[in-house]
């Protein structure tokens, strides 16, 4: 079902296992993302109130790693820019982007102003959060490491500058645990840890309701996506069978006007004829003379000639030439349109009466060019292109109707 849809819009991957995530109904996810050594696991354990998350000063984390807690699913992320490779930076977008809820964005306040990817990724994130209600938090992390409130207060200024407005939750993990094992009231109030925990906890409560806007959204934009991507397919799929239409049409009509025209010179021809020459069989004395016989079926193979010259022309010029492979033979010379359907040579009147100058000799010329034509490399290709379209319909619909059986189930 999920495929059928992917299948037909690539690009709403990530949507889709989106979509599959809330209508699991799950735990609420919080996930916290930032670069490396920028205090995110501590962090994270300080939250919950366990060492859940590994904490070292070399880089621990390198793929998702997750801890469930009090009904909530709290996520950690590698840090961004920690490997070379990208991997680390691929998990921990994916888990911002695909997973969570509510997104911890990490700062270490030891770092200053916010660099060029740091400050791109927040705008990203800011604007999800306006689409979709998703949540970010932005956590100045690590403010113990500050010389003084003064050092503290150039970093508020610096990243205000950057991001007027931003709301800075200013936190020390180290404070806030030191003051939990030694019971200073005071030092956990100046961690910042309450003040976060706090807003955090708003912002679950408010997750069902974000959840059920973000699914009525997804399910939105992606049906009229797939509505107009169907429309857009159907358009196309009419356009290229009207090219058909139109193309047989002008064939067949092209054609017979050759037909008619050469058929019209061979019958004016042959009535100006007077004794039939070309029946009388010449005889051994003729074998090297020249005679009324062979003068006359050489006048109609010259006729013939003409005429074939004139329809081969025109087929030609629509594509039609060479035999299909099925139907080749070694003799390369005959592998042509022409010679299957109208033979070698014509010596006698009556032969020449038979294929031009009968309604079922004009009709069978007509009925085995067309069918040629529709074997010529540009018709077949025309076929081919139809049938992709009309399976891209097919999928269309079928994509329309999985999503609406997902949303009747959600």
């Amino acid at each position: 079902m999920f495929g059928e849809i992917v299948a037909v819009l690539p690009a709403r991957a990530d949507d889709m296992a989106r979509l599959a995530i809330l209508l699991a109904q799950g735990e609420p996810i919080v996930t916290v993302i930032g670069k490396y050594n920028h205090g995110k696991s501590r962090l994270l354990n300080e939250l919950i109130g366990q060492d859940a998350f590994a904490v070292a000063d070399r880089r621990e984390t390198v793929t998702l790693s997750d801890s469930v807690h009090r009904g909530v699913r709290w996520l950690d992320a590698p840090g961004l820019d920690a490997d070379v490779g990208t991997e680390d930076d691929r998990h921990a977008l994916h888990a911002a982007w695909l997973h969570a809820d509510i997104r911890l964005f990490v700062h270490a306040a030891k770092e200053g102003e916010l660099d060029a990817k740091e400050l791109a990724l927040l705008s990203e994130l800011y604007a999800d959060d306006a689409r979709s209600q998703r949540q970010t938090v932005f956590v100045l992390s690590q403010v113990d490491q500050l010389a003084d409130d003064a050092e503290l207060h150039k970093v508020r200024n610096a990243i205000d500058t950057q991001w007027p407005g931003v709301a800075l939750n200013e936190v020390s993990s180290t404070r806030y645990r030191k003051g939990r094992d030694e019971g200073k009231a005071l030092m956990l109030e100046k961690s910042g840890m309450p003040s976060l925990r706090a807003g955090i906890d708003a912002a679950l409560a408010r997750v069902p309701q974000a959840r059920t806007h973000e699914k009525a959204l997804l399910f939105g934009e992606i049906r009229e996506e797939l509505a107009a991507l169907l429309a857009a397919r159907e358009k196309e799929l009419e356009a290229l069978r009207d090219t058909q239409r139109q193309q047989r049409l002008s064939f067949d009509r092209g054609l017979a006007k050759v037909i008619e025209k050469v058929s019209g010179d061979i019958e004016t021809m042959l009535n100006a004829l007077g004794t039939d020459h070309a029946s009388v069989p010449d005889t051994a004395k003729d074998a090297y003379g020249i005679t009324a016989g062979k003068l006359e079926r050489a006048h109609i193979q010259i006729a013939y000639s003409r005429a074939c010259i004139e329809i081969d022309g025109y087929l030609a010029g629509q594509g039609v030439i060479g035999l299909p492979s099925e139907q080749e033979t070694v003799a390369r010379a005959l592998n042509t349109v022409m010679i299957a359907v109208m033979g070698v040579s014509v010596k006698f009147r009556k032969d020449l009466r038979r294929m031009f100058c009968t309604a079922a000799g004009r009709e069978r010329m007509q009925r085995e060019f067309t069918h040629y034509y529709e074997l010529s490399n540009d018709r077949k290709a025309l076929t081919a292109r139809i049938g992709r379209s009309e399976s891209a319909v097919d999928a269309s619909k079928n994509a329309s109707a999985s999503l609406n059986a997902m949303e009747g189930r959600a």
